[in-house]
């Protein structure tokens, strides 16, 4: 049979800042042996390093903890902390601690981890596993459960890909969060309210490294990174991860993302019930190349025509490179069928605008839809100056009218930093 026994240490006491952990548990615990794992909750050793703070404005805390906003909603925040943890209010915490006060993350778990347990051999001379557990929630489940947010000296993961179930089926995915799954088992006799923030486990010596081992594995490791995340971005960041991209790494783009795109930007609204949007995508090179070698022509013309001399026309002409050298080219088009026919130039123009708002707002669903798919995108204006020349390009039919150009691929390089740009100064309030 397999089993492993969970206890929590009683006499642990308030900790406060510049205690020492390992003296504290060896007084509580002599009876430490090699192979076991000993569990602390976040918040002790938070409060044995100093990370306890006095402000009474815990929302300008949680944003100092903040690395980016997840998602809001109300008052509660899910927020990505500067370790990486996906966790409501960066993990600050007024809960078991002075009134008044409010307890942040160690500011590196797992060193917090490692240190602990070389002073745990240092004092009693064994090898322990050592876990720094906090709470959070779970996408898609109800209530919050233990993890570890801190770990040294075992296997955070046990991986079995490359393995057979016992009906011989090959394991392709499987990785099990054993430090995860250890955590939440001592949070069980720790609980919440007891006032026991260690337990030790005995029984899982398996998952402790021994003496000729690198302890390689940290609680790190077990946060996901970024670009293997199915949703890497939150609610609260989907707009603002629209960015206007120049340059492209030559990675083809998924049809099946852009053909998605598609679908959430004919959600935008439109008038008279009607579906005034058109993309065609621009994938055949010599099309892509005769297209955009005939507007190069025409905006010549133009620009020669405007008075500008050969130099400052090339010049400008450099700018559609863009164009050439994303690994697809989006042509959106407006279809104004359904548009109501009016005898004054006034309800005319009205019309026409209707239709101009609901294709800018499929162009920015498009755009963003894009982004929150991991493909970069650079919308460009180019076409509405020359329409016909580029309906001719297309082979489009009669009234569809190009608006702009949409580059898309996958960013060489991540964007800069958007200008900060306050709402007040575009708000007009009567």
């Amino acid at each position: 049979m397999t089993s492993f026994h969970v206890v929590a240490l009683e006499g642990i006491g308030e900790v406060r800042e510049g205690d020492d952990l390992a003296a504290t548990i060896a007084l509580s615990y002599s009876a430490l042996r090699d192979g076991d794992i000993v569990v602390v909750t976040s918040k002790i050793v938070s409060k044995a390093e100093g990370r306890v703070t006095r402000d009474a404005d815990r929302a300008a805390v949680i944003d100092n903890e903040t690395a980016r906003v997840v998602a809001r909603r109300g008052p509660l925040s899910i927020v990505s902390t500067r370790h990486g943890l996906v966790m409501a209010a960066a993990g600050v915490d007024a809960s078991n601690t002075e009134p008044g006060t409010l307890v942040l993350l160690p500011l590196d778990p797992d060193a917090s981890a490692l240190r602990l347990r070389n002073a745990l051999f240092d004092r009693l001379g064994v090898r322990v596993g050592v876990l720094v557990s906090d709470t959070m929630g779970r996408p898609w489940r109800v209530g919050q459960t233990d993890v570890a947010i801190g770990a040294a000296g075992l296997r955070v993961v046990d991986d079995l890909r490359g393995r057979t179930d016992p009906y011989g089926n090959a394991l392709e995915v499987t990785e099990i969060a054993v430090a995860d799954e250890i955590a939440a088992a001592a949070e069980l006799v720790m609980g919440k309210t007891r006032g026991l923030p260690v337990a030790v486990v005995r029984g899982l010596e398996h998952l402790v490294v021994t003496d000729d081992e690198v302890p390689v594995d940290c609680a790190a490791d077990l946060v996901r990174p970024l670009a293997d995340d199915l949703f890497p971005i939150g609610s609260f960041d989907v707009l603002r991860s629209r960015r206007t991209v120049r340059t492209f790494t030559d990675a083809p783009v998924s049809r099946d993302d852009v053909v998605a795109a598609v679908a959430d930007a004919v959600t935008a609204p439109a008038p008279h019930h009607t579906a005034p949007w058109r993309f065609v995508l621009v994938d055949d090179a010599q099309r892509r190349t005769r297209l955009l070698d005939a507007m190069a022509e025409q905006w010549r013309t133009d620009l020669r025509g405007d008075g500008f001399d050969d130099e400052a026309t090339a010049r400008r002409l450099t700018r559609g490179h863009v164009l050439r050298d994303a690994p697809l080219l989006v042509v959106p088009c407006l279809v104004a069928d359904g548009a109501h026919a009016y005898p004054d130039v006034r309800r005319s123009e009205a019309e026409k605008a209707m239709f101009l708002v609901a294709i800018g707002a499929g162009v920015q669903n498009f755009l963003v839809s894009l982004a929150t798919r991991g493909l970069g995108s650079a919308w460009v204006s180019s076409t509405l100056f020359c329409q016909d020349v580029v309906r001719d390009a297309l082979d489009l039919p009669t009234g569809w009218e190009p608006m702009g150009a949409v580059a898309v691929g996958h960013a060489e390089s991540k964007p800069t930093d958007r200008p900060d740009r306050s709402a007040t100064d575009f708000i007009l309030d009567r």
